[in-house]
């Protein structure tokens, strides 16, 4: 017996620990602490979902979260929801409207503003990191970095869709002079920034829509891993170029 208890207190132990780093980066958020811990923040991503969450879905949030750790203004949290013995935080779902059978569902509180933004629930396919970090950023105006991406050339790529044409020349010139400084192994990347402000300026805003639809049937089709790669980090670049309500 005595053999046995040590060993049953180490499992609980690891199960323990398990638990509590399963989702790193993600702040557990109840129906005490919720107000005041988003208020903190400028934007704040939360997902409601079952007490002990798993699955594709979940990893995905937790990917987001780990990648996003050191981004200041960006708070993840969860908030795990009970329908049975005390009923742990459905005074929180109810609050927001939210309905377990849609779990898991990520919404967005932004600091000033009292409604949030339902982002994304379990019924949509696209429940990835790469479309999660799409949306936080479209939507926060918070920097969120995706594959293939350049922090720099992203905020230069922002500047130029906000700005008017006779302004956008001197725009690519950064971005050029930019490209010249970057690795090597980041240089094919810039190029597509510099690619995409030429196709603009020639051919209007209306480039970036037919070049999305123009990616993603590509991506319906049969490419290499390292052609789908490449084709995925373009599709990325080309969202640095789409204005928030596009998305």
């Amino acid at each position: 017996m005595r053999s046995v208890i040590p060993g049953l207190i180490v499992v609980g132990t690891l199960v323990g620990l398990s638990l509590g780093e399963d989702c790193r980066g993600c702040v557990p958020l109840d129906s005490y602490s919720f107000d005041k811990v988003i208020s903190k923040f400028k934007a704040s991503v939360i997902k409601f979902d079952v007490a002990f969450p798993y699955g594709e879905k979940h990893e995905a949030f937790a990917s987001v979260a780990a990648d996003t750790r050191d981004t200041e203004d960006l708070l993840l949290a969860e908030v795990g929801v009970k329908d049975y013995g005390n009923k742990d935080n459905s005074d929180l779902a109810k609050r927001f409207n939210i309905d377990r059978q849609d779990f898991p569902v990520v919404m967005l509180f932004l600091q000033g503003q009292s409604e949030p933004l339902r982002l994304m629930d379990g019924h949509i396919p696209d429940f990835t990191v790469e479309h999660l970090k799409r949306l936080i950023r479209s939507k926060t105006g918070v920097y969120v970095g995706l594959p293939g991406c350049i922090e720099q050339l992203d905020r230069l790529a922002e500047e130029f869709k906000a700005s008017p044409e006779k302004d956008r020349q001197e725009i690519l010139n950064k971005a050029k002079v930019f490209q010249e400084t970057v690795p090597e192994a980041h240089r094919s990347a810039a190029q597509v920034y510099v690619k995409m402000m030429e196709k603009i300026l020639e051919r209007g805003d209306v480039f970036v829509q037919t070049e999305k639809t123009r990616i993603e049937g590509l991506l319906k089709g049969k490419l290499s891993d390292e052609k789908k790669r490449s084709m995925e980090e373009k599709r990325n670049i080309l969202h640095s170029f789409h204005h928030r309500d596009e998305l």
